[in-house]
């Protein structure tokens, strides 16, 4: 598969390791200024962040060698919102590495039916479904095969995750989490002026399936989210499996239904090695701030660290384990790994210790003007971590957490590109 092409789908379905010296600590509020600020432009900034932040706010900024610029309130536990993938992405990387691919397989059984087994690929796109059914309709004997049933296995990870934060509508950052899930677990459509209904995706059919959530959703152009009731999200990748095989010649003569692989009786006749690594896709999971994905990663971590099948709890435990013995952070409160629950609490100076770790993956984030960055917002809930480079290339470590509404994050931001001086 070209890279080009799935990046390119990729990026239109999502518009949807040491630790080193502990940061030497100022007095709360202190500043150490740049020495080429003017004593002008220093108190204007200074006066623009005392004014903005609150008695739930909180910044933090640092030099590369830990010596802090400003910080206020940053012992402070306070919600994260969606900076909180960034921890979740050092854990995937802590205990995967940054080069770790996902990987499904297929498997034939004595009774002809071909069973797919899936390991929690955040990626698996209608186009990359084309490129297995290819890969596979290229062996021959596979392709002269009489198929019975498609046998879908999901259980690598538990049955019907239930992520704190996330409700039963429709919105695409609700999409649940499974080990067998295709386009993020969503549906997107559009209805013609005759009422029917089609695909928006020229890469996705509009299977018979799909029509009853559609239906019952009431809108004419969406895209809406599977859910577990029924199985429904790994049916739905069976069915559209089972579309792309029958394009290529592989015919399924029974039915699509869940079952499990014996590995000592079944017959591996294919592993897909998704062509994306972890570094890879994290940095689409923060560009697009997608939520099925980092909960998809944190459950698949924990899965490899304490083995099958995954499920949060397990991933919870890795995070927490990584930010105690790694980061030196053992008053972090994480219960999902994407920061859609403000139940998640962490301090200003925690988080500088995560993207201090994370540094080395920095151009990973949404850049622009010389800012490296991952927002978050929730309902009265607004958040920016990253870094800042200087004139020199420099970089500035810095954590905004503005969890009073209606604050400005911009007004602090400009304050903070002032003493850095970009």
């Amino acid at each position: 598969m070209k890279a080009s092409l799935s990046s390119a789908c990729i990026l239109l379905s999502l518009c949807f390791l040491h630790f080193g010296q502990p940061e030497n600590l100022l007095a709360e509020n202190q500043y150490a200024p740049p020495n080429h600020l003017t004593k002008r432009s220093l108190s204007k900034a200074l006066q623009a962040l005392q004014h903005d932040i609150g008695s739930n706010d909180a910044v933090f900024v640092a030099n590369q060698q830990g010596k802090i610029l400003f910080s206020k309130n940053a012992e402070k536990a306070l919600i994260p919102a969606s900076t909180l993938k960034i921890l979740t992405s050092l854990v995937a990387i802590h205990y995967l590495g940054p080069d770790y691919r996902f990987t499904t397989e297929f498997y034939m059984d004595a009774k002809e039916n071909l069973k797919i087994k899936g390991y929690g690929d955040p990626l698996l796109i209608s186009e990359v479904l084309a490129e297995i059914s290819k890969s596979l309709s290229a062996d021959l004997s596979i392709k002269a095969q009489k198929i019975n049933d498609l046998v879908l296995d999901d259980s690598y990870f538990t049955k019907k995750i239930v992520i704190p934060g996330k409700t039963e509508t429709l919105e695409p950052y609700d999409a649940p989490n499974g080990a067998l899930c295709v386009n993020f677990n969503t549906i997107y459509f559009k209805q013609l002026k005759d009422g029917s209904f089609i695909s928006a995706e020229p890469q996705t059919p509009l299977l018979p399936i799909a029509f009853k959530r559609i239906k019952k959703s009431g809108l004419k152009k969406e895209r809406i989210v599977l859910t577990h009731a029924e199985n429904e999200i790994t049916l739905y990748a069976g069915h559209l499996f089972k579309y792309f095989l029958n394009k290529e010649g592989i015919k399924i003569k029974g039915t699509i239904r869940s079952g499990t692989v014996q590995k000592d009786k079944d017959k591996l006749i294919y592993r897909h090695t998704s062509q994306f690594t972890l570094k890879q896709i994290i940095s689409k999971l923060l560009e697009h701030s997608n939520n099925f994905m980092a909960n998809q990663i944190l459950i698949a971590t924990g899965a490899n660290v304490f083995g099958p099948p995954g499920t949060l709890d397990k991933g919870i435990l890795a995070a927490s384990t990584y930010a105690k013995n790694m980061l030196n952070i053992d008053d972090i409160r994480f219960v999902e790994g994407s920061g859609i629950s403000k139940k998640n609490r962490i301090s200003a100076k925690n988080m500088a210790k995560i993207i201090k770790e994370f540094e080395p993956y920095y151009n990973l984030m949404r850049h622009s003007k010389g800012e490296y960055y991952k927002t978050g917002t929730l309902k009265g809930i607004t958040t920016r971590t990253g870094y800042i480079a200087n004139k020199k290339g420099e970089l500035y470590r810095f954590v905004v957490m503005l969890n009073s509404p209606g604050k400005s994050m911009q007004n602090i931001m400009d304050a903070l590109h002032q003493l850095i001086d970009q």
